[in-house]
């Protein structure tokens, strides 16, 4: 189904898990969270399983992928929402502690998506690879991080991939 560009479980394990482990560690205690662009539900599927004193919703504007979502948490018969829309339109009726992005697109791109929406989000946790700081540099430079405060709180190596992953927690005033 394409759900994922991970085709094995090694690959499943040494990033999309440790990536999720990772993240599981610095989302609050009973957080209302929304996983945008979760693909094949990761990071929010597996979050769910691994702190289920989480609200979690999934955000996946792909169709045939929110179809695919909705099977696998009803099967798993777990308490999460799966949206089939973009998060820019959920967030304008709806409001999240935690927003958490993995693989879905620069900094820059995704300040730019969330700019208007900002006011329903408590933080922004990104999990992101080696060229993060170049990301953060150029939305710097486009301005993006105006009255906002983009900070990395964890690191740690990635099995496999050169550098480390990073999560980045980006909260409003600076």
């Amino acid at each position: 189904m394409n759900l994922t560009r991970h085709t094995d479980w090694d690959l499943f394990v040494t990033r999309d898990l440790i990536d999720t482990i990772e993240l599981a560690k610095h989302v609050a205690k009973n957080a209302n969270v929304m996983d945008v662009g979760t693909g094949g539900g990761v990071p929010g599927i597996v979050l769910a399983i691994l702190r289920p004193d989480l609200k979690i919703a999934l955000c996946e504007s792909i169709g045939k992928k929110a179809v695919a979502l909705e099977s696998m948490v009803k099967a798993l018969r777990l308490p999460i929402i799966v949206y089939a829309e973009r998060a820019e339109v959920i967030l304008k009726k709806r409001r999240f502690d935690v927003i958490t992005v993995r693989a879905v697109g620069s900094i820059s791109k995704l300040l730019t998506w969330f700019a208007p929406v900002l006011k329903s989000v408590g933080q922004l946790l990104l999990i992101k690879g080696p060229r993060w700081t170049e990301e953060n540099t150029e939305a710097e430079a486009a301005g993006l991080l105006n009255r906002l405060k983009l900070e990395p709180i964890a690191e740690w190596p990635t099995p496999g991939r050169d550098g480390l992953s990073v999560l980045l927690k980006i909260v409003k005033g600076k």
